[in-house]
């Protein structure tokens, strides 16, 4: 029996890899419709009777995992915006009541939904560290619009990297945000989701070579799910900022993400919020 080469098994894993993206840009995009293996495998060219276990093998959940998660992190932001019934936001996630989202909700969120949406005018706090970094090189996918749905984005590229055997255990995942959503149109933002790339890594398709800016960073660790993080953002320009005597250099926020989304609960998440700082005063 002929044994695969390492010549043939690289483009295969990455041709695997880019028939998942696809399957996650649809389910992105689809979050309201059943969930149709079938259909799902026609879109990854795949066959019905492995289309699933590639797709576990791969991204490490099931499609039902990632339809749940996607779904309740939506779920998580249209209770922030406060304009729909807890009600009619459970049946858009999914669930038959409003008992069985709250369940799922509070063991997701680590709050009940109208503790959850209570808590977006509530006070926030943390513990600033100014931290002086290395330059980080990463590969960017850029995002377009609103920050909410750069979710997206991360998985086609953790997906597409997987594809490419570029992800180990010392990876990194990093967000850069270039515009401030309070004056920016949603539709206007842009955004990157990155990872840190490969040794000599110079471009592949739309995954593109940048560096992370090194030198001084005002540092806040968020503990709890990414659709909070704008709390946080407040605090610390409302009020640490004021008060630090420290003034921000031109350079776009950096997020980095230290837990993983797919094992961790979003009560859990923990992402360093990186405002960059000028020179220290001599």
């Amino acid at each position: 029996m002929p044994v695969a080469t390492m010549a043939t098994a690289e483009p295969t894993r990455q041709d695997y890899a880019a028939r998942i993206e696809r399957v996650l840009d649809y389910l992105s995009a689809h979050l309201d419709r059943m969930v149709d293996l079938e259909h799902l495998a026609r879109i990854a060219c795949f066959s019905p009777f492995h289309f699933h276990r590639i797709y576990h093998a791969l991204q490490g959940e099931t499609v039902a995992d990632s339809v749940r998660r996607m779904r309740l992190h939506r779920a998580a932001l249209d209770l922030i915006d406060g304009d729909e019934p807890i009600a009619r936001i459970a049946v858009r996630a999914g669930y038959g009541s409003q008992a069985a989202f709250t369940r799922a909700f509070r063991s997701a969120y680590g709050a009940p939904p109208a503790a959850w949406q209570a808590r977006r005018a509530g006070p926030y706090g943390g513990r600033v560290e100014i931290r002086v970094t290395e330059p980080i090189p990463v590969m960017a996918l850029a995002h377009g619009g609103d920050y909410a749905g750069i979710g997206s984005a991360f998985e086609r590229l953790n997906t597409a990297a997987i594809g490419r055997g570029w992800v180990t255990g010392a990876t990194r995942y990093i967000g850069l945000y270039y515009d401030d959503p309070a004056v920016t149109p949603a539709a206007d933002l842009r955004s990157d989701a990155c990872l840190t790339a490969p040794p000599g890594f110079t471009g592949d398709g739309d995954l593109r070579p940048l560096i992370v800016a090194g030198g001084r960073y005002a540092v806040l660790l968020h503990v709890g799910p990414y659709a909070e993080l704008h709390r946080a953002y407040a605090w610390l320009y409302r009020e640490w900022l004021p008060a630090s005597g420290e003034d921000p250099a031109d350079a776009p926020c950096v997020e980095e993400y230290l837990n993983n989304p797919r094992i961790v609960p979003p009560s859990e998440l923990r992402t360093d919020i990186m405002l960059p700082l000028q020179t220290a005063r001599s």
